[in-house]
């Protein structure tokens, strides 16, 4: 296991203070906040230690609420909304300076047989021939050094690479809205750490990462990382059908099919490397021009 997964688990691994009640830390981010995928995989891990482990995640849904402070703790509140005989619904409002910055009702499910088909899984290159996330980083030479190390750094718990070049290596002139990324966590996940929520908890984090490439791509924006855009994750939801491994290659294939009134929205899809559709996600984020002056 590398040293930045480690990190990373680490700070998903909350303090529990309080019956019910969790605090977790933050680290630096590309931007002046909390990563958004930090904030919903900490809830996740709130919600899902009220839960059985024969209950297994099926679904999420969160609202990102105000930014979050990265030098301040955050404190998850779990409500126990509701415990069936087949159902577990949770709701996790996470809190900083006695505001809530972000809320997330999760549910979850014992396994059950049923009805089951899915959409095919989309061609991609085998990931094995695609550069890391990092070597194609550093080679784009527009690229602030500073945005470069903090990108890599942010991003070295997982091992993402891209189809094609990223919205910030190719921009200036609108490509279809459509993105690929094959990504993993750089190191495998072995006994106690190998449990179905964690993998859970990994996509998670990975999902906010990328899903709004799509909406630049459609408009030829660089993005954050080259500053010819503004924007935050406003709302996300994930939906997990089948079993799937983080420590795993697995496709995320993302698409925007609408961008308007300052806000832009991103669909995909998660498959195993065997083809299997393992998630779908929908997050709709702030996308702004920056105003000239």
């Amino acid at each position: 296991m590398s040293e930045a997964l480690h990190a990373l688990l680490d700070l998903l691994d909350l303090e529990r203070i309080e019956e019910d009640i969790y605090r977790g830390r933050s680290r630096s981010a590309v931007i002046p906040r909390v990563f958004g995928g930090q904030v919903a995989a900490q809830a996740m891990v709130a919600a899902g230690r009220t839960v059985p482990e024969d209950r297994h995640a099926h679904s999420l849904h969160a609202y990102f609420l105000r930014p979050g402070d990265p030098g301040a703790p955050i404190v998850y509140n779990v409500d126990r909304l509701r415990d069936g005989r087949s159902f577990t619904t949770r709701r996790v409002v996470a809190v900083q300076h006695g505001k809530p910055i972000f809320t997330l009702s999760a549910s979850f499910q014992t396994f059950e047989e049923g009805l089951d088909h899915q959409a095919p899984m989309p061609a991609a290159p085998d990931p094995a021939t695609l550069p890391t996330g990092e070597d194609r980083l550093r080679g784009y030479p527009h690229l602030d050094p500073a945005v470069v190390e903090r990108f890599a750094e942010a991003r070295a718990a997982v091992d993402l690479r891209y189809v094609d070049d990223p919205p910030f290596g190719r921009f200036g002139e609108p490509r279809p809205a459509h993105s690929q990324v094959w990504f993993r966590t750089n190191g495998k996940l072995a006994g106690a750490l190998d449990r179905p929520l964690l993998h859970v908890v990994l996509a998670t984090y990975v999902s906010d990462m990328t899903l709004l490439d799509s909406v630049l791509l459609a408009h030829g924006r660089g993005g954050w990382a080259v500053g010819d855009v503004v924007g935050a994750s406003l709302d996300h939801a994930m939906w997990f059908h089948r079993p799937f491994r983080a420590d795993d290659w697995l496709l995320y294939d993302q698409q925007s099919p609408s961008a308007s009134g300052g806000r832009g929205l991103g669909q995909a899809r998660i498959f195993t490397r065997d083809g299997r559709l393992a998630v779908s996600v929908i997050q709709e984020g702030v996308v702004r021009v920056p105003r000239e002056h």
